[in-house]
Order: structure tokens, then sequence, then C-alpha cells
């Protein structure tokens, strides 16, 4: 199944859950006779659920009684369900705030944001004040830093995705000073936007362009600060905008999500998140609080 599929049917079954009080939290797990028993739901970061998604199925084949439902719906929404208590775990792609250290977040991979432009867009790079200039409606058209004279369509993230809140952490700019032409939600939304548009711009998960890239989707991603927004860089630290991958619970989750963070951490699973154009973590739990 294809990362587009997974997050459309990831919607799909969302969209229904979206009008009732909220997801029904997965029943209590227990291993019987040796055979773990019990299900598992798991809401939030667009950009996890697929890695997710994978790594279920796997431990899913593993574990036949159990069974494990991942729901889309941004990291807000992953944090604020842990929380609550409504989903078993949260999906985030991004860290903790400080006002949600009562949550234990577990790293299961690492992820870079990258600027993209039209595959047709001649720009090889921007620097920080061309991009903030950009974004903050001090420069209009590609001439005026290097391309051609055609209009820029600012492509910008809603609020409360996670990629929104690493893009402006890293430019130090407020969102209200960000005048963007338009507002997608998913990196799938902000990729097609781009694609259909020479004069666009935006910005997504680098693995998620990559694999876009890759399946022939006419995107190009920008380097930032002289580094190339790939995969390799985000693993060696060098590119400078990236971001944890986690998934989330309270300080007492059940045993069997427990075991599912454990599996998720693991090496068993280090094939599925380069398959996601993701970097791999360490096996040890890496909690942040």
């Amino acid at each position: 199944m294809t990362r587009v599929t997974v997050l459309i049917v990831s919607l799909l079954v969302a969209l229904p859950l979206a009008g009732c009080s909220g997801a029904t939290r997965a029943e209590p797990s227990f291993e019987e006779g040796g055979v773990l028993r019990g299900k598992l739901l798991l809401t939030g970061s667009s950009t996890v659920a697929p890695l997710v998604t994978e790594i279920a199925k796997r431990y899913e084949q593993l574990h036949p009684q159990v069974r494990i439902d991942v729901q889309t719906g941004g990291s807000s929404k992953g944090i604020a369900d842990a929380r609550l208590g409504t989903a078993d775990v949260g999906m985030a792609s991004r860290g903790l705030k400080p006002d949600e250290a009562d949550l234990i977040a577990h790293q299961i991979a690492a992820d870079g944001v990258g600027l993209i432009v039209h595959a047709d867009n001649p720009v090889g790079e921007l620097t920080t004040e061309q991009i903030l200039g950009i974004y903050t409606n001090k420069i209009n058209n590609w001439k005026e830093v290097g391309g051609e004279d055609q209009e820029i369509i600012v492509v910008h993230k809603a609020e409360g995705r996670a990629t929104l809140e690493v893009f402006l952490q890293h430019f130090g700019v407020d969102n209200p000073a960000v005048t963007p032409d338009v507002i997608v939600g998913e990196n799938q939304h902000a990729i097609k936007t781009v694609a259909g548009s020479p004069g666009a711009i935006g910005y997504v998960s680098i693995g998620t362009a990559e694999a876009d890239i890759e399946a022939g989707i006419p995107i190009r991603l920008l380097p930032l600060g002289g580094v190339a927004a790939s995969t390799s860089n985000v693993a060696s630290g060098a590119f400078p905008m990236s971001r944890p991958l986690n998934v989330v619970t309270t300080t007492s989750p059940t045993p069997l999500a427990t075991q599912f963070i454990q599996y998720c951490q693991s090496p068993d699973v280090h094939d599925l998140v380069k398959s996601q154009y993701f970097v791999p973590t360490a096996s040890e739990t890496d909690a942040q609080k």
C-alpha cells in the first residue's frame, strides 16, 4: 500500500469518528497461555502514521490476536488523545512542549523538514533572509531571488501541524507575521499544491518529499544553509531543520502499548523506517518529557 493510500484510508477511517465524542480507547490487553491479545488505538501525526501503520502490520503478524488501529489528525490531536485517554498512544512529529511535561515521548525515528518548489523552478537555493522575505510578504516575485518573472505562491501549514511549528521555530518567526496564499494540512496536500503550481513554495517532511520525487511528482527539495535536504543529512545531524518522530503516552501506558513501543524502537523495524525515508534511532528508549 502506498503512502498516499495509507493516508487516504486513515482519513476515511478517522472522518466518521470526528463527529463523535472521540475515538474509543482500545480494550485492555492481556497475555494468556503465552499468547498476547488485545487492541491498541493510536492517533495523531500524519507524518508518523504511515510508518506506524507498517510497523503495526508486522506486529500483528507476529501476534495474530492483537489488533492495532492507526488514525491521523495531526500531532496536537495525538497528544490530546493520549492525555485524555481516548487513545492508547499518540503520534507526534515534534518534541513535547513544557506544558506537555505530564506525558512521555518515545522517539521511534527522525525526520527533516525541507522547503519544496516546483521541479521546473530554476532557483537553486534561498537564503534565510530570502525565505523570511517570501513568507512575510516582502518578496513576491521569483525574479527578486534570481528566478523567472513569476508570482510566488506561498504555501503554509495550518495551526496544529507539527511541521508548521518546526518551520516557525527554525526561522524565528511568529505565525501571524506569515502571509500565506494557501494554507494546507497534511504533507501530501502541500506537495500536490506545489506540484500543481509552478510558482509555489512550501515545506514538508523530507522523507515524504523524497518518496514522492522518486515516484515522479514534479517537486524539488531546496538545500538549507548550504546543506542538501536529504534523509542522509538528517541522519548525520547535518541538516539544520530536523525533528524527532515520537509516539506519546501517559506515565502509565498499558502493557500492550509498552510492548508495541519497544518494538517500534527496536532494530527489527529499521528496514521499515528506512523504507519510509526516515532515519532509525537507537533501540533503547529515548524518552523526552
